[in-house]
């Protein structure tokens, strides 16, 4: 599980939330609700429709809207992987910030790292990782 990385000062929790092929490494800190993902705001980032319900889900569900802010580094993925992984990361620091949170972020279903991935290529069958080659009848 992700720990606190400055013992000396509580003025941030870090953690990493990961999707796919994506890792998000979050930094929360107390604030006004400013959320910024490699150095855009995450509206700029995530221009996508229906992602700001996506992202806020976290602070909705702990009841803590507008009390903190992030800083997100995202690398790898898909926009939507991306996206699922910065959640997975805000969902783990906000249990670092308040244990309290845990029983509401886990009732979501936020805390679990989602483990589908894309299947590998197998040798000797065709271009997917699932199709057969074409066998001749005639």
């Amino acid at each position: 599980m992700a720990e606190v990385k400055n013992k000396k000062n509580n003025n941030f929790w870090s953690a990493v939330g990961r999707r796919k092929e994506a890792v998000a490494r979050v930094r929360l800190l107390k604030g006004q609700g400013n959320l910024s993902v490699n150095g855009k705001n995450i509206n700029e980032y995530f221009s996508l429709v229906g992602t700001q319900a996506k992202y806020n889900q976290p602070f909705i569900v702990t009841n803590t809207p507008k009390q903190f802010d992030a800083t997100i580094k995202i690398m790898g993925g898909g926009k939507m992987a991306q996206l699922e992984a910065a959640v997975h990361g805000l969902s783990r620091a906000l249990l670092l910030a308040d244990p309290k949170f845990r029983t509401p972020l886990k009732q979501a279903g936020l805390l679990t790292r989602d483990p589908r991935v894309k299947e590998r290529r197998k040798y000797g069958l065709a271009q997917k990782a699932r199709a057969k080659k074409q066998s001749p009848k005639r």
